[in-house]
């Protein structure tokens, strides 16, 4: 579902002129995340399920956890950028050729990546290159930094600190930021004299803020408690919100309660079925 999902968001938005818009610009970037983030971690789990070899290399599991922090980071900051794309198209419509016009929009993504990888690299770099003599045995469905860290034997107190630095930063300040955002929105979208203008803004900023939820809320609880308060099977449980349902369910999410998109998909399956 995730794979034809997101897939079918890019080709859409690729494909249909009518959505060549900084907004589905940015939603076609978010699809690609959602893609790369699923197949970080899905296919590994569901052969270890399958097959029954619940194993992993130690590189492999370095790879995985890499992977896994910069889509995450990256995708936090997106949806941040989301935001403050709608921000400006509603509060500052005049003003949203210049604001976000393709060189913004190109440093908005650029910087998504490239700030999520030094994060990752930073975190990784750490975690490989500490002692692990417990059970090499992680309690959890994928290489999570903090499930393996409960297997080295000296203090991670540092470690521990930095993840609720680096969850503040790529988590909790763009959530703050996306809250003032739609804040402002609604008050702009109240005095809107426009039914229609109002109810395709209610529209959009209603999508976002359901993604945002799903994704923002089982991850900060989760890293922003300290390791005392947590259990792996409270753990194992909130991952699956932000691993598995949530890139699965972004472009369901984005596509059947949009009438744009599901305008463009019209317009490409019928291009198709005429060139055929």
């Amino acid at each position: 579902m995730a794979l034809f999902g997101n897939m079918s968001m890019i080709i859409v938005i690729l494909l249909d002129t009518h959505l060549h818009t900084p907004m589905y610009f940015l939603l076609s970037q978010l699809s690609l995340m959602d893609l790369n983030y699923i197949s970080t971690i899905v296919p590994k789990m569901a052969s270890n399920y399958l097959f029954g070899n619940k194993s992993i290399s130690f590189i492999g599991c370095g790879v995985q956890s890499f992977f896994f922090i910069t889509l995450a980071g990256a995708e936090g900051l997106l949806l941040a950028c989301l935001a403050y794309d709608r921000y400006v198209a509603i509060c500052f419509p005049l003003h949203y050729v210049i604001h976000m016009r393709k060189r913004v929009l190109v440093l908005m993504i650029t910087g998504s990546w490239i700030m999520s990888s030094i994060n990752s690299c930073a975190h990784n770099v750490y975690a490989l290159h500490i002692p692990y003599c417990r059970s090499r045995t992680i309690n959890h469905f994928f290489c999570d930094l903090p499930a393996m860290l409960t297997l080295a034997c000296m203090d991670t107190w540092v470690y521990e600190y930095t993840v609720f630095v680096s969850t503040t930063l790529f988590l909790v300040l763009p959530f703050i930021g996306i809250a003032c955002s739609y804040g402002r929105v609604l008050l702009t979208i109240c005095r809107m004299h426009s039914t229609e203008g109002r109810k395709k803004a209610y529209s959009t900023c209603s999508t976002h803020l359901t993604v945002v939820t799903f994704y923002y809320a089982p991850f900060a609880y989760t890293y922003l408690r300290p390791r005392s308060l947590r259990t792996p099977t409270e753990d194992k449980i909130l991952a699956i919100f932000y691993t598995i349902l949530t890139p699965m369910l972004n472009p369901i999410i984005y596509s059947l309660r949009n009438k744009e998109v599901m305008g463009a998909l019209r317009r490409v399956i019928q291009r198709i079925c005429c060139s055929v």
